[in-house]
């Protein structure tokens, strides 16, 4: 297991570099660059065992509170990859939302004629008119950095209010801060054996200015080390049989 502290050492050694060629702020810009760009790999490579960072201390969920007749609602900025979306109705329950796009509209005469999957013929109406009334949201569209809660929620009279809107999520890495490269002691939040990539990409970009005979070896372990690293990940969830299912054709 590295720490910041053994990382920033082991970048600047590949490069033969020190704390005056390679200045902190600068190496640490690019240890979370890196961080960020691993963590990536990670979510678009674990399976059922969701990935998180294990410096953090909460789960990746986090709750809104509900404006009667608002429909966006501004995502954490945090949040990578979305799990799923929910609402609390007036009686404490939890509802999962289904996912939509207005795209999938495809066609009907009236809003309310759509039910089950959102395809169909017939002539298009603008979104503004699909679930007008506000009530229980039953679909969210993401938008930007938004969710769009189809319909928008009542005045609690369906749903309540208070924290009333909850997401489930995948976060990026938790990056480092100045504070705690001088303790030195904190660690990143994936599997340790890893760890030194952080190192070999930190460095990649001093050795492409100043050490180009080092390139390609650096280079060569990066691509080593995420090899690795995305195949662990994609496997890590042994306890669970991988099962072959028939998909569903639709005709339309």
């Amino acid at each position: 297991m590295s720490s910041i502290s053994d990382i920033q050492t082991e970048a600047r050694a590949l490069v033969d570099a020190d704390t005056t060629s390679y200045p902190a702020a600068l190496m640490l810009i690019r240890n979370n660059t890196a961080m960020e760009e691993i963590a990536g790999l990670i979510l678009g490579a674990d399976g059922r065992w969701d990935w998180d960072d294990t410096n953090n201390t909460t789960f990746p969920e986090g709750t809104t509170t509900l404006v009667s007749a608002q429909q966006d609602y501004a995502l954490d900025t945090t949040y990578l990859k979305l799990i799923g979306v929910s609402i609390k109705d007036n009686a404490g329950i939890w509802h999962k939302l289904q996912p939509f796009d207005p795209a999938d509209l495809g066609g009907a005469s009236t809003a309310s004629a759509i039910t089950g999957p959102l395809f169909g013929y017939g002539p298009q109406f603008d979104r503004a008119e699909f679930f007008k009334t506000p009530g229980r949201p039953v679909l969210y569209d993401l938008h930007a950095n938004s969710i769009v809660l189809y319909p928008a929620p009542d005045n609690g009279i369906s749903v309540t209010l208070s924290a009333g809107l909850k997401v489930y999520a995948q976060r990026t890495a938790q990056l480092f801060t100045s504070a705690e490269v001088t303790t030195g002691t904190k660690v990143p939040g994936f599997a340790s054996p890893w760890h030194s990539l952080v190192a070999y990409m930190s460095a990649l970009p001093y050795a492409m200015a100043y050490k180009p005979e080092r390139v390609q070896f650096i280079m060569a372990e990066i691509m080593r080390k995420k090899k690795e690293l995305v195949a662990f990940y994609s496997k890590r969830d042994k306890d669970e049989r991988s099962v072959m299912t028939m998909k569903k054709i639709r005709y339309i």
